[in-house]
């Protein structure tokens, strides 16, 4: 008997047509489903608003996944795919199961043995390291820095020792709201010859990318970042 399939479908990461970052056959997708895991019910309608879908949005399964989610609440909701059929995947922004909770479905499918497809779209790591002109084979994700001062500091000095010794580019977020504390923090921390890139808004009309030293940084205006989506990247000199 032919097992469905669990489909792994990106969603923007701003306001932007759909037709900038999602192909035509993945927006066809999306379309058609009737059953989605997303991490937020909201965004994900407010998704399938933008491509458009087959049917009622009322008439659409949407299971939500949460912090708290077991793996048997998740067996549940992919059990019907046992016996063929298809369920959308979707993160809050960007791809699903890239720094992302869904990963946890997705090993989920692959231990019922259910075939798990990935569709093209927007990732703003990728599309950050991409731009940044720093290293693009050796990188390391670290999600977010802690939030204590001191704690992010320590945080901060460990990740370019790291980066100084592998030639390694280092990528991380922040809160959109504490996006300026951060960048502070970066310029009273790094060395100054550790070049910094800020990827602010990928895929929007407010996108902005730059890579700088810090000590360049120190010279020009800061960035606009207040409650911008923005990535931080950076590489230590050798």
């Amino acid at each position: 008997m032919t097992k469905g399939t669990l489909h792994l479908i990106p969603v923007g990461l701003g306001d932007a047509p759909a037709s900038q970052w999602l192909p035509q056959d993945a927006q066809r997708l999306a379309a058609r489903l009737d059953t989605y895991i997303a991490e937020n019910a909201k965004t994900a309608r407010a998704f399938l608003k933008q491509v458009g879908t087959e049917r009622p949005l009322q008439e659409i399964t949407i299971h939500t996944l949460a912090k708290d989610t077991d793996a048997r609440q998740i067996r549940q909701w992919l059990e019907p795919l046992r016996t063929g059929g298809e369920i959308g995947l979707v993160s809050e922004a960007g791809c699903p199961a890239v720094a992302d909770p869904g990963a946890r479905v997705a090993a989920v499918a692959h231990e019922m043995g259910i075939r798990v497809a990935p569709w093209v779209g927007p990732s703003s790591l990728l599309l950050g390291l991409m731009a940044s002109g720093l290293e693009g084979q050796r990188f390391t994700f670290h999600g977010y820095a802690p939030v204590r001062p001191d704690e992010r500091s320590r945080s901060l000095k460990a990740w370019e020792a790291a980066s100084r010794q592998h030639a390694q580019t280092q990528l991380f977020i922040e809160t959109p709201y504490r996006n300026e504390a951060m960048f502070q923090s970066l310029l009273q921390t790094l060395k100054g010859d550790t070049r910094l890139c800020i990827a602010r808004s990928l895929t929007t009309q407010d996108e902005w990318i730059q890579t700088r030293s810090i000590s360049e940084w120190k010279q020009s205006p800061a960035p606009d970042l207040a409650r911008k989506p923005t990535l931080f990247l950076f590489l230590a000199a050798r």
